[in-house]
């Protein structure tokens, strides 16, 4: 060896071992290689000053093409496996995970990172200020066309003394961001996960983002583990809304997601968010949730809507008019009743086609929401108004004959105008599997809410299918007689009992003076009609002249009084403890051990009124509402209300009544049937209120 070599030699030896300490001074260890990945140990400080647990890092680099995995890999793969053993001073070390990135190979889904990742650990001193020597062996699996586990062997020295910041400290500030909040994403950009339900071995997450998604992805975790196909993504509301659909790969036999307890990782690019969750049933507990079952259950729906009370007022004009057809030729009766069924799955079609048109410009949607305008109520308070005047025989001229006297004519417009009112009348109501159609056709594009709507009038209509398929039951109907005046009257009473009805639901939106002021022009209206029939020919044209301006400004009075400043709950709402509703206070209450019952109601809602006396505010379930462990909040939805809406719209929902119950053991929450019974209540309240 020359001399000028053994110079350079003797250089380069005693340099190494402060070149070694300087790196591990700046909080970095030496890159190690094994294979295709090189690794090495990174600290968050210089020192381990008097910290009880310290940031650092396991820092990843891969060769172009090659891969490793996340904590569940997915269709193959494992996650990194670390052995401490050999270290001094160290107590404990815990990993996270950034979100990781979705590969999908050959029809194989599988979820990690590529070309470099920095993995954040927090490692805890078995004695605080004293030096920390880190020795870690970590199994990784890599892969590219073939899969080679790799194990390298790293150190990292920290010694006592001050905690400064090392030269990776921003590295493993950054990581540390990356990794997904449990919860939501806060700030502006708040992201979150709205519920998580399952059937079999399908899956639906639904999620809302406050500026919107750009290409989300999500992970789910089960216990066994379980891999899923990439998801399918239907956004809505501007993209503020995604639905995540996927299923099991591989399910197990006789697989059902519903209960089980998941953890969801949402991913949209930087943003990332985890949630615990137990998978609560698909809206309605109907398996195979797809268009031709949802079909079956908007036919059963509408039929069963034929019974429902919101009907039951029409059922005067529908039974005079059966009536009337006693005695009339089977053509006659067919053409009658065929009439009537085409209005009402034309009103269907029309509310359809409404519907589709608001939703796409990014508004609100629901079953019977046109119950919260003024204006409508107003308009079928006169109509009904109308009707209960001609069945009393107090008009028969031509105006008011297009409204209600030609629905008792021989001429089909009268039957088509019949179905029609009977569609306007059923809105407000919700059948059983009602809002499981009208929800899963509101979550859909326009194709599925034309479909569900088309069903739910056919099912509507069937009663008046049935008696146009076979007109000799009419035959068997007594013939009209002078006993048939009474009848009318009676009818009469029931449509005036109808529009008082719909007067207590204005009184929501409008304040008492200004809807009794509406109730005092009906009134008005009906004796202008009744003086119009006692005065002479000549003058008789006064009395419907009268009753028309009365209608107008019944009109009128929504639009000068304006929106009512609030309802204030009702004495027996504030005796059974009901508290506004306030979504973001549910999870509060839940981590607090509490049990919550969140009741989404209308005035306008015969059904969520026949639940609260009948079940919510009487026997064991107002007994334990009583409890101060159990939170009873009613969301008020008689006029238009955005966070109800969207609350609605996360569960799947677009009518009410809803119920859900939320609690430690729930808290994703337990939906409700529309219909509520005692036992049903109870044991949601009692499964909700067990920890998992």
């Amino acid at each position: 060896m020359n001399s000028f070599a053994a110079r350079a030699l003797a250089v380069a030896m005693l340099t190494a071992v402060p070149f070694a300490a300087l790196a591990q001074n700046a909080g970095q260890g030496a890159w190690t290689k094994a294979g295709p990945v090189e690794a090495r140990l990174v600290s968050s400080a210089r020192a381990v000053g008097d910290l009880d647990a310290l940031p650092l890092g396991l820092e990843l680099r891969l060769e172009p093409g090659w891969k490793t995995y996340w904590r569940s890999p997915g269709d193959a793969g494992y996650p990194p496996r670390l052995d401490w053993s050999g270290s001094t001073n160290l107590k404990d070390a815990t990993l996270s995970y950034p979100a990781p990135h979705r590969f999908s190979v050959l029809g194989f889904e599988s979820a990690g990172y590529d070309v470099e990742t920095l993995l954040p650990l927090r490692a805890v001193l078995q004695t605080p200020g004293k030096p920390l020597d880190l020795a870690l062996s970590a199994d990784l699996l890599v892969c590219s066309d073939i899969c080679v586990p790799q194990t390298v062997k790293l150190s990292l020295a920290l010694p006592a003394g001050p905690a400064q910041p090392g030269d990776s400290a921003n590295d493993v500030a950054r990581a540390q961001s990356l990794v997904p909040r449990v919860g939501a994403l806060g700030g502006a950009g708040l992201v979150s996960v709205a519920s998580v339900r399952g059937a079999g071995d399908a899956l639906e997450i639904e999620a809302t983002a406050t500026d919107g998604f750009v290409s989300p992805d999500v992970f789910v975790e089960t216990d066994p583990p379980l891999s899923f196909t990439a998801p399918k993504a239907v956004f809505s509301d501007n993209d503020k809304r995604v639905r995540l659909t996927l299923r099991a790969s591989d399910p197990p036999k006789d697989l059902d997601l519903a209960g089980r307890a998941v953890t969801v990782t949402l991913v949209d690019g930087a943003r990332a968010v985890e949630t615990p969750a137990a998978v609560a049933p698909l809206a309605g507990a109907v398996a195979g949730r797809g268009l031709f079952a949802m079909l079956g259950v908007a036919l059963l729906g509408g039929l069963i809507l034929n019974l429902m009370p919101c009907v039951l007022p029409v059922l005067s004009l529908k039974l005079l008019s059966v009536i009337k057809h006693g005695g009339r030729a089977t053509g006659a009766v067919r053409a009658g009743f065929l009439a009537s069924a085409a209005g009402i799955l034309t009103s269907f079609l029309l509310m359809a086609s409404a519907l589709v048109a608001v939703k796409a410009a990014g508004g609100a949607v629901g079953w019977g929401i046109q119950f919260q305008q003024p204006l409508f109520l107003v308009f079928m308070v006169v109509l009904v108004t109308l009707f209960s005047a001609n069945l009393w025989g107090l008009f028969e001229v031509p105006l008011p004959r297009a409204l209600a006297d030609r629905l008792e004519g021989d001429g089909l417009a009268g039957p088509f105008a019949t179905g029609a009112f009977a569609t306007l009348l059923a809105t407000p109501c919700s059948a059983p599997f009602l809002g499981t159609a009208v929800g899963f056709a509101l979550a859909k594009g326009p194709v599925e809410i034309y479909a569900i709507f088309a069903a739910l009038g056919v099912g509507l209509a069937l009663p008046y299918l049935l008696v146009a398929a076979w007109p000799r039951v009419a035959a068997w109907l007594p013939r009209p007689g002078r006993w048939m005046a009474r009848l009318r009257a009676a009818m009469g009473v029931a449509l005036a009992a109808t529009a008082l009805w719909l007067l207590s639901v204005l009184v929501a939106q409008i304040g008492e003076a200004a809807a009794g002021g509406v109730a005092a022009l009906m009134i008005g209206l009906v004796a202008a009609l009744w003086l119009g029939r006692r005065l002479p020919q000549r003058s008789g044209w006064a009395g419907p002249a009268l009753a028309g301006g009365l209608a107008l400004t019944a009109f009128a009075l929504p639009l000068a009084v304006g929106p009512s400043v609030g309802a204030a709950a009702s004495t027996s709402e504030a005796a059974n403890r009901w508290t506004p509703f306030a979504e973001s206070a549910i999870r509060e209450h839940v981590a607090a051990g509490r049990v919550v019952f969140v009741d989404v109601t209308a005035d306008w809602c015969i059904t969520c009124q026949a639940n609260k006396k009948l079940v919510l505010n009487r026997g064991a379930v107002a007994e334990r509402f009583a409890d101060p462990a159990f939170i009873a909040m009613r969301a008020d939805w008689t006029r238009p209300d955005e966070a109800i809406a969207r609350f609605l719209a996360d569960h799947g929902r677009y009518g009410i009544p809803f119920n859900i119950v939320y609690g430690p053991g729930a808290p994703q929450g337990i939906a409700l049937p529309e219909l509520l019974g005692e036992a049903a209540v109870i044991e949601a309240l009692n499964r909700a209120s067990k920890r998992s």
